[in-house]
Parts: structure tokens; sequence; C-alpha cells
């Protein structure tokens, strides 16, 4: 417990009025408090009864007193007191605010900073010195103070070990040493101090355990606090012993073990365990013997709920008593169990609920609208799903609400505007879809706004603009479209940070961005947007970090850039700028991080500053740059290469003048000189001939791409496909490039070839290879790529050692990225794109191991190059030989048009292939025995037969839950591929599909555990009972199917019907999993699933 907190302090001062009485005193007085006020010490419609009481009590007392009036013993006088203070004082080795300058032989000891003495006993009773910043020793030499009755020292450096000596002070009634450097053990002669009421030593390095003797002997203790700490073991069973201690504080120690029964014995209205070890059930029989209980935290500890982790209704049941409970938290402890009407629904005082870091599963229910004063509600990081009721959002002085990594899959409910107290909001990282809601804007009092990493998609809502105390927004990683609205991009109080990266906005850059004079991060990149870097960038005048790659930016970089002395990160990497680089970013002295490349920058890099300590990696995909950085063409180099290319032009041409000149005067004849003029006409255009070149690509040669890969060298050769070749090469300026050299059809068509390049270089995701430039000729066409230096994903399933390095995370990575690459191809890309040909070998590995397809519009490409159709590739017979042997959807045999669902059967077969470790032309694979049906005959009760044994042999290693999570994904992975290479396109489910699935699968493997990964399907198990997979697909679809067939003979309503028939041409699996959250394959038969179904669609 904090004593620094509004309501701590009021509890704590409470108290500290009656320091001054005798003990016993206190004692009854408290005692009487409790008697009167039904609800404690903090009840204050009591106050006046007691206040009566404590008048009468005071005359009793001191009436008595007064006749006995003594003096102390010479040897413990003020004299005795001055001693011990002035050696104290010697012991402070910094006095930095100098609180002590008037501890001096010449000044009374009573006028000493922070001392107050008893004039009627002769005796210091009181050392109080609260933030003064000592620094010395806790000297012993205190303990002479022995009719001290406060002895408080709080938030200097006081070093060493707590005295033993302090048990002499026998009249202390409150020691708090908060906040200093002390070390060692609390001292067990503290039980001799039977007046204590008050022990607070929090914040120190203090070990050891509680000593069980304090809590037997001082049994006049009110509150005790050793919070932050490093004390162990077990809270000693004797704490039960302090009937009237209603504050217990031991937060962020190491206390193990279960919370001790004697504990029923008192009448607490604080208990602070956070942070601890402390285990065992959720203290439900605890909380029904505190009426009293006003602040209750647990958090990250290792308790469970009841049954098995499984029900929380027990505890919220007991604790459903303590109507006056203020603060609930019970965060960080995996509590199990489904969010019930019971949980903290009849604790209408309730302030703050924390619940989040749990495994708490179900809707959010409507009795959390009873808790009318409730300030903080965090759900976070919770297993939560279904709907939210709207009276969540009506809670009258709700300030902050936390509702990310979550599982909702609903559209943000419009009631969310009417939360008009609400100051911050977090629901990211959740399945959020729909648009953002206009009512938000209602939020005037909202600070901070989090949605990133969700669905959500629509245009950003201007009314976001009326959120003018806004001043942290992230709306990432979504799907939104259209342009940032001019309002929001203005709204001035927005000083922490602006993100609206990774989504599909478009337009301009917003000039408005130059009013953000407190904004300190804005993240812009990997959208589609246009225009220029404005000069009034430099408005943003806090701005230490500028993200705006992976766009469409161009013109130049403006020199006022110069002038933001506080950016640290700038990122403009992957756009169309061009121009020079100002020189004055090497004047920003906190600039750390810069990265300009691929782009169309040109001239010398400047030099000063940040220019000094960067790598060419900044600046890669310039080639027009130059300058004295490692890997950089050298600017006097590239000005003698000029001079020299000249001086050869020159040679070539007198020769060939002189050579001309020499045959005209040679002329043997008419017919001769013909020929020779001829054949020199024919010489010269071969040597004039040029590459045509895509317009806004940088510019690239033939020769240029000969010398970069040492004239096609076979030494570079990295990789061959039905397309084409690929090379390894390096640029003149040191930039590593892959070259794709395309195997033509019969035909020329450059010009179609070019368009078709310029398509494909309007498609752009993180998970989508970039082309950097392309080069066409008559008879050569090649694309230019950036060079992965992990290779492709082939390289890393089969390495010449033998054994793959790939742990079953990254392979659902790498699943999930080339699921989110092909579903961008398929649905959201400014063309569709089919690929024809995906493998391991075309899916290419970055840095940190992110796939990215490539290839992706090579058969576009070669289609264009040769003649034949683009818009409808099935137009022609050349697209029967599109794809690779293994890997070709089975309809291509038979003549069917190339189409997405191709695609789809190719990724279904390269996830086999990753989990199997088997190429699809696997020599086993004969006699119509392929990879998926090799999969789907040992996918019943012996998966571990298909299983790449290095993943087995690694899983071993693992503990007992992670080998169990690598089962369920391996699992997971085979059902995916089967489901994608089934025989019917229709059946097959599309990409979109498996790259939600694949990341629920990633987030399952990240800790977030849902209900359809935890079924039985690991390696070890199978629920699928006696049939096969073919089986149960089968009868699962004629069970839908049947259903279909009674809603549409049902309905005769147009649109309904017309809704149902497209029911019907959706993949049984697909329709179980989406719609009813039902797990694949659990052995249900055909008449459950017509049940759940007939429930499913009201029939």
């Amino acid at each position: 417990m904090d004593f620094s907190s509004a309501n701590h302090q009021a509890i704590y001062s409470k108290f500290s009025m009656m320091q001054a009485f005798p003990p016993r005193l206190t004692t009854t007085l408290l005692n009487v408090k409790l008697l009167i006020a039904p609800n404690g010490l903090h009840d204050q419609s009591y106050d006046m009864v007691f206040l009566q009481t404590l008048f009468f009590l005071l005359l009793v007392t001191f009436g008595h007193s007064f006749p006995r009036r003594h003096h102390s013993h010479p040897s413990h006088s003020l004299l005795t007191d001055r001693a011990a203070l002035l050696e104290f004082r010697k012991t402070i080795i910094s006095d930095p605010r100098s609180s002590l300058a008037n501890w001096d032989e010449a000044v009374p000891v009573c006028n000493f900073t922070g001392v107050e003495c008893d004039r009627s006993h002769n005796r210091v009773i009181r050392l109080i010195l609260y933030d003064k910043g000592l620094v010395g020793l806790l000297s012993p030499i205190l303990s002479n103070l022995t009719g001290l009755h406060n002895l408080e020292i709080v938030r200097s450096h006081l070093f060493g070990t707590i005295p033993p000596e302090f048990s002499n002070l026998r009249r202390v009634h409150c020691i708090i040493l908060e906040g200093n450097n002390l070390h060692g053990s609390i001292p067990d002669s503290f039980s001799k101090l039977s007046k204590l009421n008050i022990l607070v030593i929090k914040e120190n390095n203090i070990s050891g355990s509680l000593p069980p003797s304090i809590f037997s002997n001082c049994t006049l203790l009110n509150v005790v606090d050793f919070s932050s700490n490093s004390l162990t073991g077990q809270i000693p069973e004797e704490i039960g012993k302090c009937q009237i201690l209603w504050s217990i504080s031991l937060y962020n120690n190491q206390f193990t073990g279960q919370l001790p029964l004697s504990m029923t014995n008192l009448s607490l209205q604080n208990l602070d365990v956070e942070y601890n070890y402390l285990s065992g059930e959720l203290p439900a029989m605890f909380v029904s013997s505190w009426p009293y209980l006003l602040y209750l935290h647990l958090s990250y500890n290792n308790m469970v709920s009841h049954d098995s982790n499984t029900n929380l209704d027990p505890f919220f049941t007991a604790l459903s008593n303590n109507s006056n409970l203020e603060e609930l938290e019970l965060a960080g402890m995996g509590l199990g169990g489904r969010f019930t009407n019971t949980v903290a629904g009849q604790l209408t005082n309730l302030r703050t609920l924390l619940l989040q870091e749990n495994q708490i599963f179900g809707s959010i229910p409507r009795s959390l609208a009873n808790l009318s004063r409730l300030f903080i509600l965090n759900l976070t990081s919770n297993l939560l799903n279904g709907t939210i009721s709207p009276d969540i959002f009506r809670l009258p002085k709700l300030e902050q609400l936390f509702l990310s990594h979550n599982l909702f899959k609903i559209p943000i409910p419009e009631a969310i505007g009417e939360c008009l107290n609400l100051g911050l909001l977090d629901m990211s990282h959740n399945q959020f879809s729909g648009r953002i809601p206009d009512s938000l804007g209602n939020l005037v009092r909202l600070n901070s706004l989090f949605l990133n990493n969700n669905l959500l998609s629509g245009t950003i809502p201007p009314t976001l603009g009326r959120c003018t105390n806004l001043y942290k927004l992230d709306l990432s990683h979504n799907r939104l479209t259209g342009s940032i609205p001019l309002k929001l991009a203005g709204l001035h109080e927005i000083r922490i940070f602006i993100n609206v990266s990774h989504n599909n906005l478009e337009g301009d850059l917003p000039i408005e961005l130059s009013k953000l004079e407190k904004v300190q991060e804005i993240d812009l990149s990997s959208n589609y947007l246009t225009g220029s870097i404005f000069p009034q960038i430099a408005g943003c005048i806090a701005v230490s970090m500028i993200n705006f790659s992976n766009n469409f930016l161009q013109g130049e970089l403006p020199q006022s850039l110069g002038d933001l002395k506080n950016l640290a990160s700038f990122d403009v990497s992957r756009n169309q700028l061009s121009g020079l680089i100002p020189a004055k970013l090497g004047k920003i002295e906190t600039l750390t991080f810069l990265n300009l490349s691929f782009n169309n920058l040109e001239g010398k890099i400047p030099s000063g500053g940040i220019f000094n300590s960067v790598s060419n990696l900044s600046f890669l995909g310039n080639p027009k740059l130059c300058g004295t950085i490692a890997g950089i063409s050298l600017c006097s180099q590239r000005r003698r290469g000029i001079h020299t290319r000249l001086l050869l032009i020159i040679l070539i041409l007198v020769i060939f003048v002189s050579t001309f000149l020499s045959i005209i005067c040679c002329v043997i004849g008419c017919k001769r000189l013909k020929v020779i003029i001829s054949s020199h006409r024919t010489q010269a255009s071969k040597n004039a001939a040029r590459p045509e070149l895509i317009s806004n690509f940088p510019r690239i040669t033939y020769k240029e791409l000969s010398d970069a890969t040492e004239g096609f060298d076979n030494q570079k050769l990295v990789g061959s496909g039905s397309y084409g070749h690929v090379y390894r090469g390096v640029l003149a300026d040191g930039t590593p490039i892959a070259v794709k050299v395309l195997h033509l059809q019969s035909g020329n068509s450059t010009k179609s070839f070019n368009r078709e390049c310029q398509v494909l270089k309007r498609i752009r995701h993180r998970n989508l290879i970039r082309i950097i430039t392309a080069c066409s000729l008559p008879d050569f066409k090649a694309l230019v790529l950036p060079y992965m230096a992990n290779g492709s994903l082939e390289s890393r399933l089969y390495p010449s050692s033998g054994s793959s390095d790939l742990s079953i995370v990254q392979r659902v990575n790498i699943c999930s990225d080339i699921a989110e690459g092909m579903a961008y191809l398929h649905h959201h890309s400014p063309v569709r794109v089919i690929h024809c040909d995906l493998k391991p070998s075309n899916c290419l590995l970055n840095d940190d191991m992110t796939a990215l397809v490539s290839d992706f519009g090579v058969a576009r490409l070669i289609m264009s190059a040769g003649g034949g159709a683009i818009e409808n590739m099935g137009n022609s017979s050349a697209n029967l030989l599109f794809g690779s042997i293994g890997y070709i959807a089975p309809e291509y045999g038979f003549g069917s048009n190339s189409s997405i669902k191709g695609d789809v059967y190719s990724f279904g077969i390269l996830v086999l292939e990753m989990v199997t470790r088997r190429r699809p032309i696997d020599d086993r694979f004969v006699g119509g025995l392929s990879l998926q049906k090799w999969v789907k005959i040992h996918f019943h009760g012996r998966v571990e037969k298909v299983v790449d044994p290095d993943l087995v042999t690694a899983s071993r290693d693992q503990s007992r839950e992670v080998r169990k999570m690598w089962e369920v994904a391996i699992a997971e992975l085979i059902e995916l591929g089967l489901l994608c290479t089934q025989e019917s396109p229709s059946t097959r489910p599309t990409m979109l599909d498996a790259a939600d699935d694949l990341d629920r699968l990633k987030r399952y493997l990240n800790g977030d555990t849902t209900g359809t990964f935890a079924s039985s399907l690991g390696i070890s198990s199978s629920t699928i009972g006696g049939d096969d997979i073919e089986t149960i697909l089968k009868r699962r679809e004629a069970a839908i199917r049947e259903l279909l067939n009674q809603r549409n003979n049902k309905d005769n309503n147009t649109e309904s019907l017309a809704a149902s028939q497209s029911y019907s041409s959706i993949p049984a699996s697909q329709v179980i999993t989406k719609r009813m959250n039902i797990p694949l394959f659990d052995g249900n038969d055909a008449e459950d699933w017509i049940f759940k179904l007939q429930e499913l669609f009201s029939l």
C-alpha cells in the first residue's frame, strides 16, 4: 500500500492524529471506532459520535495525569537526547538541502529541524525527516532517544542495517524508514517494542524472512508495510494475533506459500501482496471475514481460481458482501473461468477493477454496468470474445478502459461515444472489424486512443478531430483506406505519437501535420501516400521520430529537416524521392538513425554528424549517390569514369570514321560497296541499340546487369524455375541485387511488358519482394530485385548439412508471412495477380527471417512479352505450362484456366512440405501416391510418421506445456494443408481464410490460447475417431448441404435464397470453423452437426 495515494493517505492520517496518546488509549480509540462505525475506520458517517467519545476519553486520561507530573531522570534528559542527535548528525556525509544546518550546540534541541519535544517530560518524542535527501549511516546512537514516540526518516539515502539497538525505544509508537538504502534483515529484537502501532520499512533492500516474534509480541500493530524489498519465506501464522491490524502491505517481495489461515481473525481494510510468489486458491474464505475491506491487491502471484483454475464464481460470490470495496486487483495470475454476472457485479463502490493477463473467457457481462463509480477497468490479455453490452459504455465515471489482446471479432459498438469521461481507450490487438465509429468524436476528454492491430476498414472518421485533448493515437496495422483527415492531422495537442502505419491510406501527405508542434513520433509508413515532404515539416519542433517509409512520396527532401533539433530517427526508405541529401541533417546532434535507401537520390552524401556513423545500408538502392562511405562509389572515381568513357567514345568514332573513309577510297565496285555499306548499317544499328527502359524505374542497362553478374556467370546462378534463371550480382555502387532473367515465349511485345512492369511496381506489401527496376530488350527481359542474404525457404528447408534449423515457431511465422502476401495479391492489390508458381524456392527470407513471396507477377510478364492475353491468362495454351511439378493444381491438367484457387493448392503443398520436410516429388510418392495423400493416410493416430524428424527431436527438449503447444501447431498446419489441397477448387479456402487461421496460430504460440487450438489434435493423440479425414469431411459436408436445402425450401424470400445458395458453395469445413468456431475434427456425427446448424440458422 502506498501512503502517497489520496485514499491511503486518508487512512494513514486518521491514525496519525492519535499517535500522541498513550498506546492503551490508542488501542481503545481504535476499538471504539470499529465498534461504532459499521463500515470501519474509513467510514465518516459516525465521525461525530467518535469525536464525542474521543473528547470524553481525553478528559478522563489527562484529568488523572495532571496531578502525577514528574521529571525525567537526569541521565535521560534533553541533554542526553541532544548528544545523541548531534552524534547522528556526524554520521551524515551529505545534506544537499542543508536540512540539518541548525543542528548545532548553540541551538536548543527542541528547535532542531524535524525534532519535537515533550517539555513536560523534558524528552524528544518525535524525529520526523521527510524528503531531506540525507546520505549517511542509520546510526544505533538514535536508540538513546528512549523517550521517542515517532521515528520517521523517509525518502533519504541512509545505508547500513537496521540497528538491533532500536529495541531500546520502548515507548515508540511509529517507525517509518521508507525509501532508503537499508539492507540486512529485520531485527528479532523489534519484538520488544510492545507499544508499536505502525511499522513501515518499505522501499529498501531488506532481505530474510519476517520474524514471527514481532507479531506475537507487538499485538498493538495497526499498520505494517514491508513493500518493495527482497523478503522471502512465508507470511508468519502469528500475524493473526495482531487483532487490530487493519493494513498489511507486502507487495514486491519474494514471499511464498499461502496466506496464513490466522488472517481470518483480522478486520482488514487493506491487503496488498502483489508481485510475490504466493500460491493456493483465491482467498474466498478470507474476504468473507473482512467486511470492512477497502483495498484488495493480489496481482502477479501464483494463485488460481477454484475447481482447478476453471471457476471464478466462488471467490466473487464470497466477495459480494464486501460492499465497501473500492479497489480489486487480480491481474497477471492466469486465472481461468468464465466471465459471469457474479464477477464483481455486486461491488457497487468499486473504483478500480484490474483483471488483465489472465485466462478469463466469454463475453463481458452486463452486470458490470452496475459499477457506477468505476474509474478503471482493465481486461487486457484474456480470452474474451462475443458481444460487448452498450451499457458498459454508459458508466458515468469510467476514465480508463483496456480491452486489448483479446479475441473480439465484432464491430466497435457505436455506444462507445456515450462514455463521455473516457480519457484512455485501448482496444488494440483484437479482431475488431468494420468502420471506426463516428461517435468516438464525442469523447472530447480522450487523451489516448489505441485501435491498432485489428481488422478495421473504411476511412478514418473526421470526427476524431474533435478529440482536441488527444496526445496518443495508434490506428496502425488495420485495413483503413482513404486519406488522412485534415482535422485529424491538425490536432495540436498530440504530443506523444500518431501512428497510422501499415494500412491502405492514400492521398497526399497532409500539410496540416506541420501544426503538431508537440508531437514526438510520427509514423505513416507502409501506406500508399503520395506527394512530397513539405518544408513546413519543421513546424513539428518536438518530433524525435519520423517514419514515412514504404510509400510513394516524390520530390526532394526539404532543407528545413535540418531545423528539427530533437530528431533522433528519420526513415523515408522505399519511396520515389529525388534530388540531393540535405547537408543540414548532419548538424542534428540527436539524430542516431537514418534510412534513405531505395529512392532516386543523387549527388554526394554529406559528411559530419550522422553521416560519419551510418553504413551503406542507409543508402542502398540510390545508384546515383556517391561519397566516402564504405560500399558507396567515390565521387572522384565516378568523374574519372565519365572522362574515360568520353575518351573511349571519341576514339571509337575516330576509328570508325577512318575505317569508313578508307573503305570509300578503296571502292572496288558498286555491288561490293552496297554490301559493305549495308553491313556497316546493320552493325551500326546493333551498336546503337539501347535497352528500352520502363519510365519511373531507376535506369539500368544490359551492360550494367552483365557486369554485375560477371556476364551471367554460372557461378552467380542461385536458382532456376519455369520462368527463368536468377543470378546474384553487385552493382557498381555496391548494391547487392538479384537478377531474374525471364524465359521468353515467341513473339515480341516490349510495350506490353513495360505496361505490366508498371502495374507490378504498384504492388507493395511487406511480404512481397519489391521490384527495383527492369531491363527490356527485344530479345532480353529481366527483373532486378533486392538480394536476400538468408536465401530462399527451400535452402533453409533442405540445407546441404541435411538437417533444418527451422523451429516450429519459425515455420508457422513463415507460413503466415506467405499467406499474408498471397492474400494481398488475390484480394487487395491494385490488380489481382495469380502467382502460378508458388513454391519454397520462390519464397525468400530477409535478415529477420520474414518471408517475402517472389515471382508473383512473372506469369503476367511472360504472357505480355510473348504476346499472350494478360487480363485472362486462361486464354493461352501456354497456361498449362505454368507452375512446377508437384505444386500444380490438379484441375490445370484438365485444361482449366489459372485461378486463385490454384495458388491455394500450391500453398497447401508448401505448408505440408514445411511440416514433413518432404518434397512433393519425393521418390516415395509413386503409383498414384502424392504428398497430400501420404499425409492424409497417416493423419489419424500416426501423425508422427509424417512430421519432420528434426521437429520431433527438438520437441523432446521442451517443457510439457511447450511440447503440447508444438503438437497443436503441427496438427493445425497439417489440417490447413489438407484443406488447401482438396481436389475440388470450390472447397478450398481463400488465402484470406488461411492468413487469418495462421495469424491465430501465431498468437496461440505466443500464449493466447483459444478453444480452437486447445483441441486434442496432438501427435500423440487424436479425436478423429474411427473414421479417416475424407470420410469425416464428406459426412459433415452432406449434413450441411442437407440443412441448407431445408432452409432454401422454407424461405421464399429471393434475397435469403440467394444468400443460402451462396453458402452452399462454401466448403463444409469453413462453414463450421468460421461461423461456429468449432474445431474441425472433434468426432461429432452428422446428427450433432445438423442440430447445431439448425440452431445457427434458426430453422
